[in-house]
């Protein structure tokens, strides 16, 4: 659990330091917060595309070997994008950073599906879960200060060195991450098995879910410190600041939702009790002026009530998941994270170039609304 942690720390925390970065990369490049939106698309749908893919060679060969190998992928990538000279060339290097994100999810629960008790299932998903908040909630504050003492490239390249060193402990400590037993199915079969999977209505519904629940809730985290200073009128470091608090509590709420999880058997209850609260306080930070402090606790209610139910969001696809299928099955549905990821920056930032300060979090509330109904389809389905 400590091994994959820290790893899904490093995923998460690379998923995060450019957008604290896009103020002073606007000013530097000369660029609209759009083609910025489009160069955090380009990296999730590398890592959407590629994700299915890993999912396979993950069941093929194992976790062990894939997962160090794409964590060197994705810190070289933002290692180089500090150092390249023109706006063409981070286009690509976030798609091999992309492709590098792309191993996290299907590696890291196939072993933790593979190698925890039943029991505990739902807080190692938790803990799983919690590091990678963690890495969201270290990205703002660690890359606004080191742009601040720096500059936004030099802050690219030391956090680029330091997930390198990273991969290298993964690589070392391998021992953790090797599978019991590895599915090796012949081609034939192993295609039409997974394209069965894959058109299943639990396991496209569960597709539909995370796809949704992923675009709002990138709308949120990337977004807040660009949001709050036009709408609520705080300064940048007061709307990094409540961003890092919004994503500490999601971890706090991540916690008690694993332990809540492992106790009940109706999970999308629990994700109904979060999700309803979590819209109401996204459209009060967004319609409702409102004090600092005020504001603080709203931020933190609404990463409270969201991390609550990520614990359950993940025993709904473990039960959906055939025995032996884990890397691809898990590799498929967490697409739908990456492919809400692309979805969110584009959408918010566009409307952010127009003008429409409050039409975010509208977007968010209501994409918050829509994933109930697959969330309640495939608990009832399985």
């Amino acid at each position: 659990m400590s091994v994959v942690g820290g790893a899904h720390f490093t995923s998460h925390y690379f998923q995060l330091v450019l957008p604290p970065l896009f103020p002073l990369m606007r000013e530097s490049l000369g660029v609209t917060y759009t083609e910025l939106g489009l160069l955090m698309a380009v990296f999730f749908a590398g890592s959407g595309l590629f994700q299915i893919v890993a999912g396979f060679v993950v069941d093929r060969i194992g976790a062990h070997v894939v997962l160090p190998a794409g964590m060197a992928l994705l810190a070289g990538s933002i290692l180089l994008m500090g150092v390249v000279p023109s706006v063409w060339m981070l286009y690509v290097l976030a798609l091999i950073g992309g492709i590098g994100n792309s191993v996290y999810h299907p590696a890291d629960y196939s072993v933790l599906t593979g190698r925890i008790s039943s029991a505990r299932m739902a807080r190692a998903y938790s803990v799983h879960t919690v590091m990678g908040t963690l890495g969201w909630a270290a990205a703002p504050v660690s890359m606004t200060f080191l742009a601040h003492v720096f500059d936004w490239r030099t802050a690219l390249v030391i956090a680029g060195v330091m997930g390198l060193a990273c991969a290298a402990v993964v690589a070392i400590d391998k021992t953790d991450l090797v599978l019991p037993h590895l599915s090796k199915p012949r081609e034939t079969q192993e295609r039409s098995s997974s394209l069965q999977l894959f058109l299943s209505a639990g396991i496209l519904m569960a597709f539909i879910y995370f796809t949704l629940l992923s675009t709002a809730f990138t709308g949120v985290q990337n977004y807040l410190p660009t949001l709050l200073p036009q709408v609520q009128g705080v300064s940048l470091q007061v709307a990094t600041t409540i961003t890092t608090f919004y994503l500490l509590v999601y971890a706090i709420g991540s916690l008690a939702g694993g332990w809540l999880a492992d106790r009940v058997a109706r999970h999308d209850q629990l994700i109904g009790f979060g999700l309803v609260p979590m819209v109401t306080l996204v459209l009060a930070m967004g319609f409702v002026a409102m004090p600092a402090p005020l504001l603080m606790l709203a931020a933190m209610g609404t990463g409270f009530f969201g991390g609550m139910t990520i614990p359950s969001r993940d025993m709904l696809v473990r039960a959906a998941c055939p025995k032996g299928s884990e890397g691809r099955v898990f590799g498929f549905v967490y697409s739908g994270l990456d492919l809400g990821a692309l979805i969110a920056p584009p959408v918010i930032g566009a409307m952010l170039d127009h003008g429409a300060l409050r039409g975010p979090f509208l977007f968010i509330a209501g994409t918050i609304i829509l994933t109930l109904a697959p969330a309640f389809f495939v608990a009832r389905r399985h």
